[in-house]
């Protein structure tokens, strides 16, 4: 189980000690888990719903969205952050790209992004909770975290040397396809086709950028990503609560 353990340490916020520096092959590994990763995270977002039954809408939903952005410790929105600023200014130049992700500083469109991008999934999260559809929330971090897998299983990787090369290198490509499966029949017993359909077009959508201006993914795209891939999902689960 350490490849779990590895996955949840560099997926969250939550307090997991390894014992031990992983290999590269545990790391290649842990990729194997990351959707499980997002069904913990969906099941806590669920259960933190359960429990604030009776709370004011509004409070409810940013609630909610708080312990989002906190389990994750914004490590996806970083990346987003980041990518958003490097698609602008990198004007369409592959290495300008690259160097203004690795920038830490954040432009006025990351500053933008991000808060389309949570206002958004506040919204969307808002219309869950007063349809009271609360085990709606299992599915975004479940399909956000499987993306993940499939783009580092169909999409090189451009940094050389770094931690996204060793995933990138050592993951078990018959058993991810297995856990992309598998993940991708739950999601579809849970939410229906709808929400897959689209998580599904807009992995193309975005990747296709990608390979064009970059060649494959970085640690920061894959990351921008994740959080697009959820907040398509949720606001296509808002959309259709009744």
């Amino acid at each position: 189980m350490l490849p779990f353990w590895i996955a949840l340490q560099f997926l969250s916020s939550l307090p997991v000690t390894l014992p031990g520096m992983p290999t590269p092959e545990q790391n290649g590994r842990s990729l194997l888990f990351y959707p499980l990763v997002g069904l913990l995270f969906g099941v806590l977002l669920w259960a933190l719903d359960a429990l604030l039954q009776g709370t004011q809408p509004l409070l409810h939903a940013a609630l909610l969205l708080s312990a989002w952005v906190i389990l994750s410790g914004g490590l996806h929105l970083d990346g987003l952050a980041d990518s958003a600023d490097a698609w602008l200014g990198g004007f369409g130049d592959r290495e300008r790209t690259l160097a203004i992700m690795k920038d830490p500083r954040s432009g006025p469109i990351a500053v933008v992004t991000l808060v389309l991008v949570l206002l958004l999934k506040f919204c969307a999260l808002l219309a869950l909770v007063e349809g009271g559809q609360g085990a709606l929330l299992i599915l975004a971090p479940v399909v956000g975290r499987a993306a993940m897998l499939a783009l580092f299983l169909s999409t090189p990787y451009v940094r050389r040397g770094g931690l996204g090369q060793a995933l990138k290198d050592h993951l078990p490509h018959k058993t991810a396809l297995w856990v992309l499966g598998v993940s991708a029949v739950g999601c579809l017993l849970l939410g229906g086709w709808l929400p897959l359909l689209v998580a599904a077009v807009a992995f193309f959508a975005l990747r296709r950028p990608m390979l064009r201006r970059l060649g494959g993914t970085t640690g920061d795209t894959a990351g921008a990503l994740l959080e697009l891939l959820e907040l398509a999902v949720v606001v296509t689960l808002a959309c259709n609560v009744s």
